[in-house]
């Protein structure tokens, strides 16, 4: 439930939908977090899928995953490189 949380918070902090609390219903929220969380997994799967990176550069495709999660509001702990 904490990153169904954080990417609502996200999706409502961001202004990527205009939210009228008085009507929005659970099935609303289902929906908004879906869509958002298809996109993320197609940023995901986008990763793997370029051919345009090396094997050496296997770092690059953790990172560019681990910023998809990032742009949803879902940060980890362990992305503290620098």
């Amino acid at each position: 439930m904490e990153l169904f949380q954080e990417i609502l918070c996200h999706v409502l902090a961001n202004g990527n939908v205009h939210v009228s609390f008085s009507r929005l219903t659970h099935d609303d929220i289902a929906e908004i977090v879906t869509s958002e969380c298809y996109q993320a997994l197609r940023k995901i799967k986008a990763v793997p899928d370029d051919d345009s990176l090396d094997d050496s550069e296997c770092f690059q495709r953790i990172e560019e995953i681990v910023c998809a999660f990032e742009s949803l509001g879902s940060a980890s702990s362990r992305h503290d490189f620098g």
